[in-house]
């Protein structure tokens, strides 16, 4: 069912919004809080964990190795944003490495999975 969705428009359409929806979290001086209030970690990795999913889904024929190198780059723009005074948020190194785990381990597992499922 998914499969047929494999680089539509529509997958591209997801993943272009996951990534400026994570954006415009990451930069707003006071976002809302959500439900269960999961710490600052939780929601670096379950954006990037989104992210590379709707990436991968997005752009099948895109390098997986590029796309972490990208998806990495944003996660450190985002904490360079966040540095920013007048936004009164907290810039974390260790917030960016998080982001970049959570897109390896995923990338990580489309690789395995799109090497059984040619083999």
């Amino acid at each position: 069912m998914l499969a047929g969705w494999s680089g539509s428009r529509s997958a591209r359409t997801l993943f272009w919004a996951s990534v400026i929806f994570s954006f415009v979290m990451a930069v707003l001086p006071h976002p809302p809080r959500l439900p269960g209030n999961p710490n600052d970690k939780l929601q670096h990795i379950a954006a990037f964990v989104t992210m590379s999913a709707l990436g991968a889904w997005a752009y099948p024929r895109f390098p997986l190795l590029r796309l972490l190198t990208l998806l990495s780059a944003f996660g450190a723009a985002i904490e360079v944003f966040q540095a920013i005074p007048a936004l009164h948020r907290d810039s974390d190194v260790w917030d960016w490495v998080a982001d970049t785990a959570a897109v390896s381990v995923v990338l990580l597992a489309v690789w395995w999975w799109r090497r059984r499922a040619s083999a």
